[in-house]
């Protein structure tokens, strides 16, 4: 089956281009990857929202232990699709699982982007929180840009903060308040993203 994707472009000339994929209970049409999607646009981004193997071949559901692995094998394709529309800088970046893979894969592979757009990074199961998701922290070479809501259940910002030590490349942390894991606190939160991730790839 082949994937389901959106390219977003802006009006006029772009420069910089972002892939970005979904959390594991969404797809690509999501609300927040919508309006992340149109801010980045206004900024001059090209745009390119895609599902993860595991949601095309299941319309429904989250992944399974499996599918990781896959998942990463997408994450690559595309953004090598999107080397081929942008001239300036790429970022990958997604909400959620799909920000953790694509966290995974750039650890794999440091030259998979210039920098990472991470959304509600998982750190941890809610109320499991001595089961961090770190393990390839410390082989991430590749700049990143955490968003993350102050009421996010999978991560609290002392833990997050912690968590950004273990990378060893430049990591920034954006708080929105009283925002949980699906981001969408304070009114126009995908602006404030936007305009934050244009500064960050600014310093690339």
């Amino acid at each position: 089956m082949p994937a389901r994707e959106f390219i977003d472009r802006p009006l006029g000339r772009a420069g910089h281009g972002i892939a970005l994929t979904h959390g594991a209970g969404s797809n690509c049409d999501s609300r927040l990857l919508r309006a992340v999607s149109a801010a980045l646009v206004d900024a001059g981004f090209i745009v390119l929202r895609y599902d993860l193997p595991f949601r095309q071949t299941r319309p429904a559901g989250p992944p399974r232990p499996g599918d990781a692995e896959t998942d990463r094998e997408g994450i690559v394709a595309k953004l090598e699709d999107l080397r081929a529309l942008v001239p300036g800088r790429i970022l990958a970046g997604g909400h959620s699982y799909g920000g953790r893979q694509t966290s995974m894969a750039a650890a794999e592979n440091p030259r998979l982007a210039d920098g990472l757009l991470l959304l509600s990074y998982p750190l941890h199961p809610p109320r499991r929180p001595a089961e961090l998701r770190t393990a390839h922290f410390s082989k991430l070479n590749t700049p990143c840009l955490f968003v993350h809501g102050t009421r996010d259940p999978f991560g609290s910002p002392d833990e997050l903060e912690s968590a950004l030590r273990l990378i060893p490349a430049r990591s920034e942390l954006y708080l929105l308040e009283g925002a949980g894991h699906d981001l969408n606190k304070p009114n126009g939160a995908a602006a404030l993203v936007a305009e934050r991730a244009l500064k960050f790839v600014a310093t690339l």
